[in-house]
């Protein structure tokens, strides 16, 4: 039995080693990639609170009613009840230079963006839709309910 000791401690090092070596590897990703060409879009300050009971507020008590907040963010925010939560991205078109144009229009539970129609994305997701060229999704930000009260942040 004592012949095995040492056997295992070295395989107990160089699985470690390994699993390590995989850890950081794996945390390595093409995101940073991936950013550098979503730069269209600053990193604007984001703290808001929406108050559901609010006229103005209050079809994101429902799912799938998207609803557009002005002088937030970039180009304003998109908040979206999505049936199991609730969602907010920057109302900014984040493949276009930020121009008037380049704010989403609602349509139904799709963002389209006034400069180039073909740019379409999920309000669901932030993911771009039917259009395998654009490489951004929406710029999301951090929804947290309590009560009737929305907080959005970043």
């Amino acid at each position: 039995m004592p012949k095995n000791i040492p056997f295992f401690k070295p395989l107990k090092f160089n699985y470690l080693c390994c699993m390590l070596v995989c850890f950081f590897l794996w945390n390595c990703s093409e995101k940073d990639t991936y950013d550098e060409n979503c730069n269209f879009l600053l990193n604007v300050g984001v703290n808001i609170n929406l108050n559901l009971n609010l006229s103005q507020y209050n079809q994101l008590t429902f799912p799938s009613n998207p609803v557009y907040v002005p002088n937030e963010g970039n180009g304003g925010l998109i908040v979206n009840n999505t049936g199991t939560g609730y969602v907010a991205f920057d109302a900014a078109d984040p493949n276009h230079t930020f121009s008037n144009c380049s704010v989403l229009n609602i349509m139904g539970i799709e963002g389209v963006c006034g400069c180039d129609e073909t740019h379409k994305y999920s309000l669901f997701t932030g993911q771009p839709l039917q259009n395998p060229s654009l490489q951004c999704s929406l710029k999301p930000y951090r929804v947290e309910r309590n009560g009737n009260v929305l907080y959005i942040s970043n």
